[in-house]
């Protein structure tokens, strides 16, 4: 599980992303992500645009945006004695950071992965996201160590594993959900490396 933030700012800064989100991807599911400005979101959520601003970058983060990273990194850290292949070490925490996920708020990441199917915009920066997770595992597991190719195994098959789940996102996202998530992405892992996750 994903350590809470330690102090109290850093909970409400967590908590107001989380609202400013949510309200923007609510209007981008109402009005269309290109025809939502900004200004729209900062004004339904009640904030100034450089509130917002302060919380998310750009535009697209108020999609994209999310702590999987850190809880998948997370996770992983907390198996690194585990003799298991990296195959499955790496897939069974990307199966674990959507299980929280669906368990935490299954609308809101359902409304995020129908924008991301159907705006140009962010199925470029979604790339983007998935090189950061790619990075974030590989930092994770390979902190320490002495292997000059553990690097490269390890983003291989961080690449490969993020790879299946994203197919298994968009069918769970393309069926409104009604599928079981991890059970899909289980489901991919197993397809994509002929090995039981």
């Amino acid at each position: 599980m994903v350590e809470e933030p330690t102090s109290l700012r850093e909970r409400r800064r967590t908590e107001t992303r989380r609202a400013l989100q949510a309200h923007a991807v609510r209007l981008f599911m109402a009005r269309g992500y290109d025809a939502t400005t900004i200004n729209d979101v900062a004004q339904a959520a009640g904030v100034s645009a450089m509130t917002l601003y302060r919380h998310f970058a750009t535009k697209e983060d108020l999609v994209l945006y999310d702590e999987y990273d850190r809880e998948t990194a997370a996770t992983l850290a907390a198996q690194q004695q585990q003799q298991e292949p990296l195959r499955q070490r790496i897939g069974r925490a990307l199966v674990q950071t959507a299980a929280t996920a669906v368990d935490s708020d299954r609308d809101l990441l359902l409304a995020r992965l129908h924008l991301m199917i159907s705006t140009p915009a962010l199925q470029a920066r979604h790339l983007d996201s998935q090189y950061a997770t790619e990075i974030a595992i590989a930092d994770t597991l390979c902190a320490g160590a002495t292997d000059p190719d553990l690097e490269f195994r390890v983003r291989s098959t961080a690449a490969a594993c993020l790879a299946a789940t994203h197919v298994a996102l968009i069918r769970w996202a393309e069926g409104d959900g009604r599928q079981d998530l991890p059970t899909l992405m289980r489901h991919a892992l197993t397809s994509a490396f002929d090995t039981a996750f």
